[in-house]
């Protein structure tokens, strides 16, 4: 048996064992960056029912409420630029599962909390904890699957945070308001579905295939083989800050992280926000209800990033640049007539636009903050790179998380328009740009 066929690959195809693996780590990887939604969620679907609540709405107001998103995002933020460099450094492993832990902890103890001294600072811990999943886990796929196959693979990966954002919600929802009649239930919930996820990560989930005793996931490909030892031979005489320093120094890499700054606001005011804006645009919805209408917003999301994978590696040969572009372009028109079209307070009006929305934001978040980040920054650098486009977008989702508590109305979504159009004036330049090297 040759070298290649004992460390798991043959000629022109991936051997079985190497096969079992990459399903192995897609399919772990997918469930752990999905449950985290469970916990990120719990804030969400507690608002409805802590805004109704008389014994905590008096301090916990609206306006509040939007603080203490914000405040969970900025430490998101915070969190995306450090943690996607330990995960080159360390390894995602690590990264993850602290993350994991520290976020269902976190969760238990808002459950039992009220007091806005206290809920302030477990916001920020859930913040950090929340952003250890993102780049680490496209590090983690970044090193088993190859370039040429990036766009369909990551695509299909990147629907777990549609799918998170689709099933945490009305799981911890009908918890909360269906079997305990408790907004504080909604925190338990989430934390239970994290715990659940940890120990499957701990069993699953390795960080290369080096770790179990196969080769690099792109040794069949010798034209990213030759370059991939180019670059490693020029990295081996750098640190780990000179290589962060080098991530960073990309300017398609910053152009990225700009765009996504300017497309955040929207995904995460409607993902935050999305039951508070149900129960203003339609009046008399249960709490339940307005929990649940949201889910198309999800659903649509789910379908988008598989679609636009596909469409990047076929239509566009890899291209990554122009699907981001015609989404953002959809983006700007569903988000300038959502206004005028739910006015009617028609449930499937709502449910309508809300789906459009989805379909739009989510192809375009995952297009860059997913592929684009990982085919730009090289499997070397895909936690940094990552972390760093990521880390600029949730700056932006401060916005989303804050606004909604202060501004309404059409003055909302126009400004959310805007500046996804923008977005797609700043990618545009970039039609046909590819990555130089894997």
């Amino acid at each position: 048996m040759s070298h290649l066929q004992s460390r798991g690959t043959v000629t022109g195809t991936f051997a079985p064992s190497f096969k079992r693996w990459r399903i192995q780590i897609f399919a772990v990887t997918w469930i752990a960056y999905a449950g985290y939604y469970f916990t990120r969620q719990s804030f969400s679907v507690a608002k409805v029912g802590i805004l109704d609540d008389p014994t905590v709405s008096a301090s916990l107001t609206q306006q509040m409420l939007g603080v203490l998103d914000a405040a969970y995002l900025l430490a998101y933020a915070v969190g995306q630029f450090v943690w996607g460099s330990l995960s080159d450094r360390f390894g995602p492993r690590v990264i993850v599962l602290g993350g994991l832990a520290m976020s269902a902890v976190a969760a238990v103890f808002m459950g039992f909390t009220t007091a806005i001294v206290l809920f302030l600072p477990l916001m920020v811990v859930q913040g950090l904890a929340q952003s250890t999943g993102w780049s680490s886990l496209c590090k983690n796929m970044a090193c088993f699957f190859t370039i040429k196959e990036r766009g369909r693979v990551l695509g299909l990966w990147s629907s777990n945070y549609a799918f998170g954002g689709l099933a945490a919600a009305p799981l911890v929802g009908w918890v909360a308001y269906s079997l305990f009649d408790n907004w504080r239930a909604s925190f338990f919930a989430g934390a239970a579905v994290v715990a659940v996820v940890l120990v499957i990560v701990a069993v699953g989930q390795r960080n290369k295939p080096e770790d179990v005793g196969l080769d690099r996931v792109d040794v069949l490909d010798q034209d990213a083989e030759e370059r991939r030892a180019l670059v490693a031979e020029r990295e081996a005489r750098l640190g780990w800050r000179d290589q962060v320093k080098l991530a960073l120094s990309d300017r398609m890499i910053v152009t990225l992280g700009a765009t996504y700054f300017l497309l955040k606001p929207a995904r995460y005011a409607i993902l935050l926000w999305g039951p508070v804006l149900v129960t203003q645009r339609i009046p008399g919805v249960t709490n339940l209800e307005a929990v649940i209408i949201p889910v198309a917003f999800g659903v649509a999301g789910l379908a988008a990033p598989i679609l636009i994978g596909t469409v990047s590696d076929k239509l566009f040969k890899a291209r990554r640049v122009p699907p981001c572009v015609l989404s953002l372009l959809g983006l700007v028109v569903a988000l300038a007539v959502f206004m005028p079209m739910t006015a009617s307070g028609s449930v499937p009006l709502m449910v309508l636009m809300l789906a459009v929305i989805g379909f739009t934001v989510y192809a375009a978040d995952a297009m860059i903050s997913c592929v684009s980040a990982v085919d730009f920054g090289t499997s070397e650098r895909a936690g940094t790179s990552a972390g760093f486009v990521n880390g600029c977008g949730s700056i932006g989702a401060v916005l989303g998380g804050l606004l909604p508590g202060f501004i309404g109305g059409t003055a909302l979504f126009y400004g959310f328009a805007a500046s996804a159009l923008l977005a797609a004036l700043i990618l545009a330049p970039h039609w046909n740009r590819m990555p130089t090297h894997a």
